[in-house]
């Protein structure tokens, strides 16, 4: 198999990318499909700020509303963050450790498999008996009374999504604790693997409590259980718990990638070493540990009482500490720093006042006492879309400006970039400033219409306006991508000219071994280290030799599809006069074994790349 490229049909390439376990590729794989997800999740956006434009407007129904609603929420968090993030985890993290792969190179293919066809499954939705509409949320109350198959769509859909997210994140613990080059100790790795270490172990703790409350769902609507029934001795509340335990970890699961890139963004357009390294490191592992400590505060108006209220809220205010350390810490780093205002430069300086925003709101909501007076208002829908767009979405826009050329080669057009950042930072305030007032002025989230006279028509109509110049920017960054795929000006390994971490010494697109030989790593910021002792490339810390490589595998995906395709016959099994339901949920379960069975019995040893292929790739490099 040759490194170099090659002109390959289009079902050529297909195959190898339905077959692949090169993390690159599956990084390529999850932004594909995360952007796709992104794209359906703004189109929701829309929709909703159509509808709120007038008041009594009709543009769409109540109950399709629900829909649009529960959908934007659902898919924007589980179908086009996660994913997102977890394209820059694997595109990146292992370069940054100086590994040739992740530790299971399979288990990272049937992660993404699994998460695609979980969101398939769940917006098909839209195609079989309405869509889920009980919020992204899904309260027990409002889940189990939903008629038709929507909720059951969004219990499967998103176990089957989930199961490949908890793949991901063992696979990169492992990884980052197995996996680093000579040299590459704990506090000397880069930020965002640091971020992407932590993350992981949240993953593994927060996503079995969610698992547990979907699957309670599912057998209370598919078998007739009652765990969250009240009238049957059931807990409604229990259902509130179980999402929260996992779902404000998850916050911290999407935002500390974000905290990473922009720590790496910092460093190199400052032209600066990250300012007070071992503070970050404690500070991402302090916020790790304090957000499985606040779940709470969603459910101040719950009932719990003041003691259990007054422990949440004081565990919400402790978190905003880690959190301050690091604001400091970026101002820090820019401070008396050589700045260039690139297009990831402009997103991550935006980002810290945006976020601040979004900390401050989150203290004020953190009050138990005021909460009683936000909760359920548009100030909520305020700080919660300062949090994950002004934290979140502003990192992956920056993230992709900066690793696109790691990742495809090829760099995005600065100009337009530019033009992306103003229209989707204007339009981002606009749409979500003004909501705060409209919260504070009495306005409920979660409603389809309002009357006239109430004081919120204009501040609404501001909103919506801004939701589509963030659209506008949506489209530019689209059409940037469009025509620097077509013109394929490729760049060297270091396109910034300032990169500070391993990634930067290898070529963009790296090979698919990554390293010919490992890296030695002599402190932090380890290609500075080389750049500043006049070197070129990183000093290898073993002799040059053969390099044992994995087999792509279809095996994945196929027990994806068995999961997929069981998940209808356990949905529909119920239903009046249906007599496939039952047949195709073992169907679909034994498919899934079956390919389990063959991958166990398979004798697959991988491959090996002959040192002379490598010598061969680096006199073709020497000579390009």
């Amino acid at each position: 198999m040759s490194t170099n490229a090659q002109k390959r049909g289009f079902v050529s390439t297909l195959w190898d990318y339905l077959t692949t376990v090169d993390h690159k590729k599956i990084a390529h794989l999850y932004l594909i499909a995360g952007g796709f997800f992104f794209l359906v999740g703004g189109l929701e956006a829309l929709f909703i700020r159509i509808q709120l434009l007038k008041p009594n407007n009709d543009f769409v129904s109540a109950g399709l509303f629900n829909e649009i609603l529960t959908m934007h929420g659902t898919t924007m968090i589980f179908l086009a963050a996660m994913p997102l993030v977890f394209a820059f985890m694997n595109a990146i993290m292992p370069l940054q450790i100086g590994a040739r792969d992740v530790a299971f190179p399979f288990l990272n293919a049937l992660g993404f498999w699994l998460f695609l066809f979980g969101g398939i499954f769940l917006n098909l939705s839209w195609f079989f008996d309405g869509a889920p509409d009980a919020g992204w949320t899904s309260y027990a109350s409002l889940s189990i009374s939903s008629v038709g198959h929507g909720i059951d769509f969004y219990a499967l859909g998103l176990q089957i999504a989930g199961l490949g997210t908890l793949i991901g994140g063992i696979n990169f613990l492992v990884t980052i604790i197995n996996m680093r080059a000579p040299g590459m100790t704990y506090m000397r790795m880069p930020l965002f693997s640091w971020t992407t270490f932590i993350v992981s172990a949240l993953i593994l703790f927060a996503f079995p409590p969610l698992t547990v409350g979907l699957f309670l769902m599912t057998f209370d609507r598919m078998f007739g259980a009652n765990f969250f029934d009240a009238s049957m001795g059931g807990n409604t509340i229990i259902w509130e718990h179980f999402f929260w335990i996992f779902g404000h970890p998850e916050v911290y699961i999407l935002i500390l990638p974000a905290f990473g890139i922009f720590s790496e963004i910092f460093a190199i357009f400052s032209r600066k070493r990250l300012f007070g390294y071992s503070s970050m490191v404690f500070a991402t592992v302090l916020i790790g540990f304090l957000g499985f400590m606040v779940w709470a505060h969603h459910m101040f108006t719950t009932g719990l009482g003041p003691i259990a209220n007054s422990i949440f809220a004081v565990a919400t205010m402790a978190i905003a500490v880690p959190t301050g350390i690091k604001i400091f810490n970026w101002l820090f780093t820019m401070w008396g720093g050589s700045i260039k205002f690139t297009t990831p430069m402009l997103w991550a300086i935006a980002f810290i006042p945006s976020f601040i925003m979004g900390g401050v709101t989150g203290v004020m909501l953190g009050s138990a006492a005021q909460d009683y007076q936000y909760h359920d208002t548009y100030f909520v829908v305020a700080h919660f879309h300062y949090v994950i767009v002004g934290g979140v979405v502003f990192a992956l826009f920056a993230g992709a400006h900066l690793y696109w050329p790691k990742m495809f080669g090829t760099m995005l057009n600065e100009v337009l970039g530019k033009i992306t950042f103003v229209l989707f930072f204007v339009g981002f305030h606009m749409t979500f400033f003004i909501q705060h007032f409209l919260g504070l002025w009495g306005m409920p989230r979660r409603v389809f219409t309002y009357l006239p006279g109430q004081g919120f028509e204009t501040s609404n109509v501001v909103s919506s306006m801004g939701a589509f110049l963030m659209a506008a920017g949506v489209i530019v960054l689209l059409i940037n991508v469009i025509i620097t795929s077509v013109k394929n000006e490729k760049v060297g390994n270091d396109p910034w000219g300032d990169g500070r971490t391993l990634e930067w010494a290898l070529p963009s697109p790296p090979p698919y071994y990554n390293f010919k030989q490992l890296p030695l790593v002599r402190g932090l910021d380890a290609y500075w280290i080389e750049k500043m002792d006049g070197k070129k490339e990183m000093t290898p810390a073993e002799p040059l030799g053969d390099i044992h490589m994995p087999n792509n595998s279809f095996i994945p995906f196929l027990i994806s599809l068995g999961l997929f395709i069981a998940a209808f016959g356990a949905m529909f099994h119920g239903d009046e006069g249906n007599t496939w339901g039952i047949p195709v949920l073992i169907f679909g379960l034994l498919f899934t074994l079956g390919s389990m069975f063959v991958r166990s019995i398979k004798d697959d040893h991988g491959y090996h790349i002959p040192k002379k292929e490598l010598i061969d790739d680096n006199d073709k490099g020497a000579k390009a």
